[in-house]
């Protein structure tokens, strides 16, 4: 049966079908509940949120604490004919002003914004002016776990409920265990939330770990092995992106670091370069995140090992 959620998934999204548990989940927050959603990456975790905001009245306001995500989700938004935009350190102060007046005059339907941003006391003026008609948490599993180190605003989220008690949240995140589930249900004060956890089996995927001896001639020979494919290498430190990719570059291999040191325009070439295969290969630190809604990235190497299992699967999603 053709409903108004399939048509519109059709039209904006050219899916003919939703996938694991994505319909129910739409459903739920049109129905105003909170929910909490255990998707792996790939499992089409955005058209959860972005799909209920299109049929519901207002702006879906989306939490992401990666500006390369937000630009990439942003720019796929507006080329299938759906009005969003970002705020984040990147803008300057006239277009962030631009977007927060369509932002009240109700012109946009989704939009999205730091963790920093969100709990700013500027930004929650703003927020009372606007028509919102959900709230969705990415990357939730920062509240808890490792997420701490990452983005401590996160922590802050609690007040979302407490000044928004009817506006339902989704918070979405790849992987995480019953104790970082329960935080985050705890922490976001989520209200009775639906539970949803899709399978996490990953057949395509190949997992493979080597003794950490003469790293680099190993990844050399892997990288030269994979010629004309895109990979991402994560690092620990910002010195060491740039370390690495300067000595996979003396051996010809065309590569580029990325990390929170370099400025917006940096990263944002970087990272164009890489989405339109002129850059292969990107060392990149976890910490900043790389967020690239890239589906030709074919390996993922950890320079440095994780500090555990669910980091480790998180991170080569």
């Amino acid at each position: 049966m053709i409903t108004k959620k399939t048509e519109t998934l059709k039209k904006y999204f050219g899916f003919d079908t939703f996938r694991e548990n994505q319909e129910s989940i739409i459903q739920a927050l049109i129905d105003g509940k909170d929910v909490l959603a255990l998707m792996p990456t790939g499992g089409g975790k955005s058209i959860c949120y972005q799909l209920p905001a299109l049929l519901m009245k207002g702006t879906a306001i989306v939490v992401s604490p990666l500006i390369s995500l937000m630009k990439d989700q942003v720019g796929g938004l507006r080329t299938n004919g759906i009005p969003a935009a970002f705020i984040n350190s990147s803008l300057s102060s006239a277009v962030i002003a631009q977007v927060e007046n369509d932002f009240v005059n109700g012109e946009l339907k989704l939009l999205y914004v730091s963790p920093e941003k969100l709990i700013s006391a500027s930004f929650f003026s703003l927020l009372q002016k606007g028509n919102i008609n959900l709230f969705a948490i990415d990357e939730a599993h920062c509240i808890s776990s490792w997420g701490h180190d990452f983005r401590p605003e996160y922590a802050k989220l609690g007040f979302i409920k407490n000044q928004f008690p009817h506006i339902p949240i989704i918070a979405l995140t790849a992987t995480a265990d019953k104790i970082t589930r329960r935080d985050i249900v705890d922490q976001l004060k989520l209200h009775q939330p639906e539970t949803y956890i899709s399978s996490f089996d990953r057949p395509n995927i190949h997992l493979e770990v080597r003794p950490a001896l003469d790293r680099f001639n190993q990844i050399l020979s892997f990288v030269k092995s994979k010629k004309g494919q895109s990979g991402i290498i994560y690092c620990l430190s910002r010195k060491s992106t740039e370390t690495l990719a300067a000595k996979l570059n003396a051996k010809g291999i065309k590569a580029s670091p990325y990390h929170a040191g370099l400025s917006p325009s940096e990263r944002s070439d970087i990272q164009d370069a890489f989405t339109f295969d002129k850059t292969p290969i990107i060392c990149a630190t976890l910490a900043f995140g790389m967020g690239i809604d890239k589906s030709s990235i074919r390996w993922v190497i950890h320079y440095n090992i994780p500090k555990n299992i669910e980091s480790y699967y998180q991170e080569i999603g």
